[in-house]
């Protein structure tokens, strides 16, 4: 019998909301042209309680998988609530899949119907989908020849006595982002997902009266946990993303307190702010007392994060000098760590008490440890109930004491707060014998302004080597004699820093300039960004041999 409290749950915390802000906005959806359509806690619930009469009306069977086929948007949200309230579980897929991939997924998932959402290629998508398959389409989905939401809403009576769910019940199934293999179904259970929202709320101090903008992938534990599940608990206003190209008029729509990024665009705001004035400028600005405090307000107020008071990282190491550069800006950016298997709800940084490259102390419940072969081992109120479909790769997941193995190495400071210092698997032995760890090479890389992201191999190598990929904003400049000669020079010189930082037996033999860029679609990157080791290795493979034999510190491939 769980000990969790029924009223925390997720649907009876919504409940609730409605009741005390029938009438307060919610979620807030830019449709285009300018216009933004505001849904009422009131006006959620109507719509999510028609579409679940719908639902059941479909006849399927109790604890059915549902699918959502969507980039983030206000009936993302609506659609979960309405699978919820119908007695199903939700699953979500990528909304960048290539069509094998969502073959897979809805294959092994059992999904019994599926809503189409706001997607940039449904095309590419959709022969993934089996056919016959019930479809609901969102009101911005692409053209898709099924009932749509609006429809369904005006024609629908809403499911009398909005039901609850029990603790125990599957509440998610989360497709891993699969960096290798096939990716894994992660189950959570509503008591699972409530704890954790309301775990992250208590010692962040989250608020009612905060604002976030969801942009970061729904399909993921991340967002999922940090807007949607401590969003229907808190009630705190949920604004989307109208499209890449409107993200920073989206950003001073909602004019966040809380923003949650990743490294990669961190990065971006950054250069885009030395695009207008160079970093050498702004540093002597920030120097005169008079005219520092006017700069930092205008940087941000340009950036749409003058409001935010809480700014944190995921997903990926953020380098130290960005951390810093934020602060010196007066954003102090919190680290993050969790994962799918655990709902995220595993470690932060506190305000006052970061250290940099640690990503902070367990949340209030979670306990942390180090194996003896250094992996980290977690037990929290989020970890999973296990891989669906899969009970023996469950059963290798965890000890017989119950920890979560997460596959990462790290350790912990005096003070308790973690760091993580690579992954277990991505260890490599070079042929001298020595093992290498990439990820604490590939931090040091990623700290000079004109890397984006690399990645350091050379297994069975005399010595390890980094692929760098450019920054973004550098990258169409390769094909000019006059950047490479300024480029390699300071290649070499980044080189020779990280050599100096490491041990003997890891220093990198050269660097790789590659043309290439590294995208989720050229199968690069996962949806959450993170590099796919195995596919880089396998691309550049053919020419390693070339690349050691050419004795060069800077190669351009």
């Amino acid at each position: 019998m769980s000990s969790f409290p029924e009223r925390d749950l997720l649907l009876p915390s919504f409940y609730r909301l409605v009741e005390r802000r029938a009438d307060q906005t919610f979620l807030s959806q830019p449709v285009g042209a300018g216009v933004v359509d505001h849904f009422s806690f009131a006006r959620a619930l109507d719509e999510a309680r028609r579409m679940a009469t719908h639902l059941k009306g479909l006849g399927l069977p109790p604890g059915s998988n549902v699918a959502i086929i969507s980039k983030n948007c206000a009936h993302f949200i609506l659609a979960d609530l309405a699978i919820w309230m119908a007695g199903y579980v939700s699953v979500a897929l990528y909304p960048t899949l290539p069509e094998e991939q969502v073959s897979y997924i809805m294959s092994h998932s059992e999904a019994k119907a599926v809503f189409v959402g706001k997607l940039d290629d449904w095309p590419s998508m959709a022969a993934g989908v089996p056919e016959g398959l019930p479809r609901i389409s969102f009101p911005l989905s692409p053209k898709v020849d099924c009932p749509t939401w609006n429809e369904i809403i005006k024609s629908t009576e809403p499911l009398p006595d909005p039901p609850s769910r029990r603790a125990d019940e599957l509440a998610l199934i989360i497709y891993t982002s699969g960096s290798t293999g096939r990716p894994k179904g992660v189950m959570h259970d509503f008591e699972g997902v409530s704890a954790s929202a309301h775990g992250i709320a208590s010692a962040l101090d989250l608020r009612p009266d905060d604002r976030v903008l969801s942009y970061l992938p729904l399909a993921h534990a991340m967002e999922r946990w940090l807007v949607e599940t401590v969003g229907l608990t808190l009630g705190f206003h949920i604004f989307f993303a109208e499209s890449l190209d409107t993200f920073i008029d989206d950003l001073k729509r909602a004019q966040p307190t809380i923003f949650l990024s990743v490294p990669r665009l961190w990065l971006k705001f950054q250069l885009g702010v030395f695009k207008k004035m160079p970093p050498k400028k702004l540093n002597r600005l920030l120097k005169i007392p008079i005219l520092s405090g006017v700069i930092r307000k205008k940087i941000l107020t340009n950036l749409g994060l003058d409001s935010v008071r809480l700014a944190a990282s995921g997903s990926a190491p953020i380098p130290p000098d960005l951390i810093q550069w934020y602060r010196d800006l007066g954003l102090e950016l919190l680290e993050g760590y969790g994962m799918s298997e655990n709902f995220c709800f595993s470690h932060a940084s506190r305000p006052g008490k970061t250290r940099v490259g640690y990503v902070g102390h367990c949340y209030p419940g979670v306990e942390c440890k180090i194996s003896e072969e250094g992996e980290i081992l977690i037990k929290s109120p989020g970890n999973m109930k296990g891989y669906y479909k899969a009970p023996e790769v469950t059963a290798e997941t965890f000890t017989e004491g119950g920890w979560l193995r997460t596959g990462d190495r790290g350790e912990i400071d005096e003070s308790g707060r973690l760091r993580i210092t690579g992954r277990v698997k991505e260890l490599f032995k070079t042929s001298k014998g020595k093992y290498v760890a990439p990820a604490p090479i590939e931090n040091l890389l990623n700290t000079d302004e004109r890397v984006e992201m690399s990645c350091v191999t050379g297994s069975g190598r005399p010595a390890p080597f980094a692929l760098v990929q450019i920054a973004e904003d550098l990258h169409p400049q390769l094909g000019d004699p006059a950047f490479r000669e300024g480029l390699e020079q300071s290649m070499k010189a980044l080189l020779r820093s990280v050599n100096s930082q490491v041990a003997k037996f890891e220093r990198l033999g050269f660097i790789v300039v590659v043309s290439e860029r590294w995208t989720i679609e050229a199968g690069f990157l996962t949806p959450t960004m993170k590099i796919r080791r195995p596919r880089l290795e396998d691309t550049y493979g053919p020419q390693v041999d070339a690349w050691y034999g050419a004795g060069k510190e800077v190669i351009f491939g």
